[in-house]
Formats: structure tokens, sequence, C-alpha cells
């Protein structure tokens, strides 16, 4: 990005939206840091002003323990070595001795101390960005710059116990400095004369990708929920149909690994709640022994549906996209075919289509690690581990509830519980809410910080809901947020997975926040998206309407009218 670009992106934005704000902590004058970080940020938040608010000059650590604004719902640390001691910098003299040297590592080890103390105590509401010193050391060590020597390495083992330290903490997300030597090149990072001449030590080029880095942190992009995978030449290699099931290979001794590092990655993103599936055109009977064999790394039961025969593949996505019950732009779909990558993307263009590397070395391991960001998140959570078999059960609840859905519901052994006393402070509540689009009230996403302001004020409540019968559990599938108004209640966010739908769940939700709050109507903040049309209908449903549109009130007697038998076994906390 050029700065021309960055400042036009910061001059577009309403000056009217809700503002966002974020304290700039740096020992530096931020510049042009500033000012590609209010343009990375308001790309990412386009329905907000973004005002990034520099804290202290020179005194990077003491904005993070005192100066960070009331107002800020975000804290960017790009941390330099002459934070930890002006000795590791080239503003001040005198200090790069031999015995000098000890002091410094010792110096730096207790500023990296002072500061993660400090990280520490930042609300838990603010999410926290740092970056690990991203520029070269001075010429501060006795060892020729080929080697590294003793003092050298204590400075680094220091930094490293700091960044895991705060790396553990929820609201904080550090740089990846693996990721930062990709984008931007070590040689092209430091301007020495903008340094002594202004203050500011960073080349343009390079303050525009650490700014990046720093604002993917503060606003984390939404992760894709599934991968479609092709067989013949990808998920293996050869020709399944002519070759039979022993003759595909994904090894070292055939030369095939690239395949076998696939299927290994696949595995690992299944385990950390990715919805896998097959879409291959293929002999079924041949094609699922190969996907039997013990060897694979990838076993058949990770992937759900499989969808192989010789049909067109666009077909095949289409009845996978139906069966998850998720949009086509959240999920990917690998083949070695472009003809058939084609076919895919004029049928689904929401589809993000990636060409598999079968021949290609080179390639192989940034489409690896593709793959792995677009999937990416900070851990696993329960629900991620229950994704899977709940859609596999849910394939099923769909199977078997055709016929007779009334007899079908009343011997389901479903309960739903409702946690109203720490789903406020669950991580998992939030990113439900971020993530889900057809059953949801308004479409709103919410920042750590906007997701806990006003939690405190008499009246609000948060609600998460868990569900479970005789398929299995879906874990926690649906979240509520409103507040306490007379003798009524104001839903300002309501959000239920496709996982649950057609359980009458939301029936359920509805009855039990009437009773919980014994409250005579609710007033719903709805808005129309286009991709809430689920949760349209139900209002249309409960409103006796055709056509739903905001302002949205329910009473209670209107809604038990309406509201049709509920099987479920509740239970509240």
């Amino acid at each position: 990005m050029k700065i021309t670009e960055a400042l036009k992106i910061a001059q577009q934005a309403d000056a009217d939206a809700p503002p966002f704000v974020v304290t700039l902590a740096c020992g530096f004058t931020p510049m042009h840091l500033k000012t590609f970080l209010t343009a990375h940020l308001q790309k990412s938040l386009p329905g907000r002003k973004v005002s990034v608010e520099p804290g202290l000059y020179g005194n990077l650590v003491g904005t993070v323990e005192g100066g960070i604004s009331v107002e800020s719902q975000a804290v960017a640390v790009p941390l330099e070595w002459a934070d930890l001691d002006q000795r590791l910098g080239y503003r001040q003299t005198g200090g790069w001795s031999p015995s000098d040297l000890g002091d410094i590592v010792a110096n730096a080890g207790q500023m990296l101390k002072r500061l993660e103390s400090a990280i520490q105590r930042v609300r838990p509401s603010i999410k926290v960005a740092v970056s690990l010193p991203s520029l070269a050391l001075p010429p501060v060590f006795l060892n020729p710059s080929w080697q590294a020597g003793e003092a050298e390495m204590r400075l680094e083992q220091s930094l490293m116990d700091f960044g895991a330290s705060i790396a553990s903490q929820p609201h904080v997300a550090v740089v990846s400095r693996r990721h930062l030597d990709e984008i931007s090149p070590r040689a092209g990072r430091f301007d020495l004369k903008s340094e002594l001449l202004v203050g500011l030590s960073y080349t343009v080029p390079h303050a525009d990708y650490l700014a990046g880095s720093l604002a993917q942190l503060i606003v984390p992009f939404v992760a894709k929920k599934g991968l479609i995978t092709d067989l013949d030449d990808t998920l293996w290699q050869g020709l399944v149909g002519e070759v039979g099931a022993d003759g595909v290979s994904w090894d070292l001794e055939k030369h095939s690994q690239i395949h076998g590092l696939y299927q290994q990655l696949l595995r690992a993103l299944a385990e950390q709640g990715v919805l896998l599936a097959v879409a291959s055109k293929n002999n079924l009977e041949i094609a699922e022994k190969a996907l039997s064999r013990p060897d694979i790394l990838i076993p058949a039961d990770k992937m759900f549906p499989h969808e192989i025969h010789w049909q067109p593949k666009s077909g095949s996505i289409e009845r996978i996209l139906r069966t998850w019950n998720v949009g086509a732009d959240s999920v990917i779909f690998v083949d070695d075919s472009p003809m058939e990558l084609a076919e895919v993307q004029a049928a689904h263009p929401g589809v993000q289509c990636l060409l598999f590397p079968k021949n290609d070395y080179a390639a192989a391991p940034a489409f690896l690690r593709n793959l792995r960001d677009l999937f990416g998140k900070a851990k696993v959570s329960e629900e991620d581990a229950l994704r899977l078999n709940s859609i596999r059960s849910g394939a099923e609840f769909q199977q078997a509830a055709g016929a007779t859905p009334e007899a079908f519901l009343e011997q389901m052994k479903a309960s739903i519980k409702f946690d109203f006393s720490g789903a406020a402070a669950d991580p998992r509540v939030l990113e439900l809410v971020n993530k889900t689009n057809q059953f949801n009230l308004n479409g709103r996403r919410y920042t750590e910080a906007d997701w806990s302001k006003d939690l405190d004020d008499p009246g609000t409540f948060v609600a998460s809901i868990a569900y479970e019968d005789k398929f299995g559990a879906l874990g926690k599938i649906a979240v509520m947020r409103g507040k306490r108004q007379g003798n009524g209640l104001k839903v300002a966010s309501w959000v239920m997975s496709c996982r649950a739908f057609a359980r009458r769940i939301e029936f359920q939700s509805l009855r039990v926040l009437f009773d919980q709050f014994e409250a005579d109507c609710i007033d719903f903040e709805f808005e129309p998206t286009a991709k809430n049309s689920p949760l349209q209908e139900f209002l249309g449903t409960v409103l006796d309407q055709t056509s739903v549109v905001p302002p949205v009130r329910l009473s209670k007697p209107d809604f038990e009218s309406r509201c049709p038998t509920l099987y479920h076994a509740v239970s509240k906390v």
C-alpha cells in the first residue's frame, strides 16, 4: 500500500460511524506506521471510523502501563530493541563497550518483565497486538556478525520467554516473526537517515507490512469452515480406477510425498474442527477401498460426505454445501485439474478454488501454508471437535425426520442447556456470533471490546445454548444477548448454528426468555441481510407475517398461540 492510498482510505471513512479507537504504544515517532495502521484497520472495519492514537513518545512501556485511552478498544505494541535499552538503538551514543554488555542484557530483561506485567494488567476486553523487535541489532556485541555470542543469546532468550508468556494470554496476539520475514525482507526494513532525523527507523514498505500484520491481529479474518478435495492426483498420486486401490501412493518411496503431506495437513484440519468432504469422478467401490487402506493418513470417516461418481463436480459441491448447510464463501475446493476447478468456479463463484501442486515441488510449501492460514485459529474448542459428528448426525436426523416429524421429535430425547452465568466471558460465544450468517438477527459483528461494552449494566444478559439428542451432542449452538426494559426485553443479538435447524430450538429459546425474565414482550433489533432468510422466516412464523420489517415486537400471548409442542428437557445455569 502507498502512503497516498492509505491517507485516502482514512479520509473516506464515515465521520459519523461508530468509533474504533486504537492506542499505538511505540517508543519512536509513529508517522507512517500510524497512517498505515489506520488504513489497514479501516479496510477491515468499513462500518467504523478508525482512530489510532499514539501514546507517550519514547516510553512504550509507560503507555501500556497507564497511557491507554479509556475509549481504546485495542492496543498495538510494535516493540523494538531501543525500547528495552536505549543503547540498543542509534539515537544515543556511549554504550557499546564490552563492559556495557552485561548491564544492557540485564536491563533489557528487566524491561521485558515490566512490559509483560503491564500487558497482563490490560483489561481483558481490549485486544493487545504485539510485534517483537523487527529490526537488526546494532553492532553492540563483541563477536563478528556471523557468530552469535553468549550475551546475544541471553538477550534473545529473554525476548522469547517474554513472547511465549504474553502469547498465552487470551487477549494478546503476537505477530509471527517468520511471517514478517517472508513479506518484509530484512535488508529493506531499516532507514538510518529517517531514524536520526525524525525518529522513525522503518522504511515506508516495512511500516506498511508491519502495520498490516498488527491490524490482522486486532481484527482477525473469519476462517473458512470447510474443504472439499478431489482424490486422483490430489489426495493420492495415480488414477485409482486404472491402477487399483493398492496402486495409488502418497509416500517418499513412490515419489509422492506431496500427497502424504497434504493428507497429514487434512487430518490436522479435521482435528481442529474443519469440515472435510470428497468430490471425485471415480468408481465408488474402488475409491472407497483406497480410502479404507490402513496406511492412509486421513481416514475416510474424517471426511463427510463422499460424492464419488461420474457426474459434474459442481453438482457434488452443491450437495455437500447443502449437507453442511454453509455458504459457498466459507469453503475451499482443491483439485489437480484446472478444468474441474473452472467448472466448479463457474457454478459456485463464492467457492475458493485451489490447484493442487502435484508435480510442483517449489509451489507445494506455499500451498500447504496457505491452507493452514485459510483455516487458522488460535485454539481448538470443544465445539470444534464435535462439528463433523454433528453434521453427520444432522444428515441422519433430516433423513429420519422426513416422514413423521412430530412423532420423531417427541422421541428425540433432546436436552437443551441455557447458560446465563458464564456465557459473556466464553470465547466460543463471540466466535459463534461473528461467524453465523443464516440464523442471525441482524448480521452485526463485534470486536472483543464491543462485545464487553455494557455487560456490567443492570438488566443486561448473555445466554449460550447447548444441545444434545439421541444422535449426539451439538455443543454450544446458539447465543442470545439483550437487556431488560420494564416488563419486556430487548434482544440485540441472536444467532444459531445451521447445524441446529429443524429441532425447534429457536422456539424453546424464546419460551425460556419469556419465563426467565417474566417478560410481557420482546423487542428484536432485527435487520434483514442477504443471508439471514432462515431467521426472517422464523420471525414471520411467530409474528404471523409474510414479510418482516423493523421494528419487531413479539408479545408473550402471540408467541404461545403460535408455538408448536416442544419436547426438550430444559436446564439452566
